[in-house]
Formats: C-alpha cells, sequence, structure tokens
C-alpha cells in the first residue's frame, strides 16, 4: 500500500514498502550488505596489521626481500614480479566479469558463457599463484638463527648480499632425533628439525671469516643492520634455534607478527576467491543449461559479479598494505 504526503500545490507518493527500494531487487540488496560487512572484517584486520607494523616497525620484514621468486627462475632475483602478475591476473579476471554481466543484459548467452569461463580461469590461476606463493614461503630461501632473546640473525657476505646456510653450514654428523608425542614425556612434540644444528651453523661460520652477521633491525638508511666480525661471533654464540622459513611460531625473513598477519589476511582473502570460484562454476552451469534464458533475466550474474568485483578490490589494498608499503 502506498501512503502519501500532501502539501499546498501537489500531493508526493512516498515508498509504501515494495521489495525492490531504490530499485534494487532483494537479492542484489542483499549481497550489498554482505559486501559492506565484510569489507568492514577486512578492514579491521588489515588496520590490525597496520598499527603492528608500526609498533614494531624497526624488525618488520622488507617485502622487496621476502617475494623474491618467480616460476621457473630458481635463484633469479625478481623482486615482486610474480605478485604483480597475479594482481594483474585477478583485476583482468573483474573486467571479464564486467563483460559477462554486459552481455546478460544484452541476452547473449554465449558471450556471457566465454566471459564467465574466462572469469573462473583467472580465477584459478590466481589461487594457484597464492598456494605456490605459500609454499616458497613457508620454505623459505636462507635461513637464519634464532637467538635466546628471540632476535634473528641472517648471514651476509661482504658485500651485504644474502648467504644461505646451505653454502656455510658444516656438517659434524650429529644425530639429532626430532621429539614427538610417543618418544616424550608429557606428550610433548615439536615441528620437524632444521636441515641443520645451531652447532654446525656455529661451525661453518667460523671456518668462513668472510661472512658476517646481520640483524633484524632497521638503520637510519632502512637498511638491515650489518655487524662487524667480532660482533658476529659474540651474537652467534647467543645462537638457540635454527630457523628455516616461516610459520606461525618463527619466520626467517624477520618479525614473527608479519607471518602470522600474512598467513591469515592473504589466506582469508584466498578463501573468499575460492568461494567465488564455486559460485561462479555454478551460475556457469546455469547459464550453459540455459536458465537464466527462461528466466529472461541474468541477475545472478550480475549479483555474483558485485562479489567477484569485491574480492578483486580487496586483493588491492592486500596488495599495497603488505607488498607496496
Amino acid at each position: 500500500m502506498e501512503s502519501t504526503v500532501t502539501t499546498a500545490n501537489s500531493e508526493e507518493k512516498t515508498w509504501g514498502g515494495n521489495n525492490e527500494p531504490m530499485g534494487a531487487s532483494y537479492g542484489k540488496l542483499m549481497m550489498w550488505f554482505f559486501i559492506v560487512s565484510d569489507a568492514l572484517t577486512f578492514s579491521g584486520f588489515l588496520a590490525a596489521y597496520g598499527f603492528s607494523r608500526f609498533k614494531f616497525i624497526d624488525t618488520w620484514p622488507i617485502a622487496d626481500e621476502v617475494f623474491t621468486h618467480f616460476p621457473f627462475f630458481h635463484g633469479v632475483p625478481a623482486p615482486m614480479y610474480y605478485v604483480a602478475l597475479m594482481t594483474f591476473i585477478l583485476i583482468f579476471s573483474s573486467v571479464t566479469m564486467v563483460l559477462a554481466v554486459d552481455a546478460g543484459h544484452q541476452m547473449k548467452k554465449n558471450k556471457v558463457i566465454l566471459y564467465m569461463f574466462l572469469t573462473i580461469i583467472g580465477g584459478v590461476i590466481f589461487v594457484g599463484s597464492q598456494a605456490w606463493e605459500w609454499k616458497n614461503f613457508i620454505k623459505g630461501e636462507y635461513g637464519a638463527v634464532e637467538t635466546k632473546g628471540g632476535s634473528l640473525l641472517q648471514f651476509v657476505d661482504k658485500d651485504g648480499n644474502r648467504v644461505a646456510l646451505d653454502d656455510f653450514a658444516a656438517d659434524l654428523g650429529e644425530v639429532r632425533t626430532q621429539l614427538t608425542r610417543d618418544k616424550a614425556k608429557w606428550f610433548m612434540s615439536e615441528p620437524s628439525l632444521p636441515s641443520y644444528s645451531v652447532a654446525e651453523v656455529q661451525a661453518g661460520f667460523k671456518a668462513h671469516p668472510e661472512l658476517l652477521i646481520r640483524t633484524e633491525v632497521l638503520n637510519k638508511e632502512k637498511q638491515k643492520t650489518i655487524l662487524s666480525r667480532q660482533d658476529s661471533e659474540s651474537r652467534l654464540g647467543e645462537a638457540h634455534y635454527v630457523v628455516e622459513g616461516a610459520n606461525l611460531i618463527r619466520n626467517e625473513y624477520g618479525n614473527k607478527l608479519f607471518a602470522d598477519f600474512f598467513f591469515f589476511i592473504t589466506g582469508f582473502h584466498g578463501f573468499h576467491v575460492i568461494t567465488g570460484i564455486i559460485i561462479n562454476i555454478i551460475i556457469f552451469f546455469n547459464v550453459l543449461i540455459g536458465t537464466y534464458e527462461k528466466r529472461k533475466s541474468y541477475e545472478m550474474v550480475e549479483k555474483v559479479g558485485l562479489y567477484w568485483h569485491f574480492v578483486d578490490l580487496v586483493w588491492v589494498f592486500v596488495f599495497t598494505v603488505f607488498y607496496l608499503v
């Protein structure tokens, strides 16, 4: 029922509670509600990341030193190249989704099929790329040691270039046993053992006088602080644990919180992308069998398009915060 507002000169109609306020269908309106609420969630996560980074700015990892891998180019430094390629692929999938929505408005089924297929392929490539990036981040590249006080020590040559543990660690023939629940008291356990023990790293460092230690602390030039040989030997004497790669407990690249936020935020975004791919596949098959042709409307394509654009937009912020700033 419509209500009216009577004025001196005319009678104006107001919205009477119909199911399409502002011309938006119920489904589209609910999608916007979800996007707004999810945007607030991501905003909270990124704000927490920003505050943590500001608090530990002196020990925060440098992105150009962390994300240097590129498929099939092992050992070739390519900082940020692969991440930039991932971002381009995801943004391009947003373009194909726009084209799919536009084709739906024109009731061109074949074009909707083509552009949605390209969107799905782009999403799958992005998720696969993110999994590959995770693998390299977890595995690590150079290795480091952690002191009893929790500080991280990395190894460099006289020119300041990173040196991997494999290049200098000695082989002392130590027999080490991983602590597992069936071999320990109180059902204690520990993660897989690193490739080298602290003693092997210390012995190898002593045998290579050209090596120095770089701390995780940034100097005034925004570079990691490199110690003298004497100070390096002194700090290495405090070594407690060999760190390889990154996980939720240790991080060879720098502050542990960086890895925690990286896994959580990029994983949360990756979950959204996977969800979008699944929904896109469902809509894609509905298009194939002519469901929306019979309805005379491709609004479902438009609604899933809103979600996909949101996922792409969130990645732009994640990319900026983690990789560029």
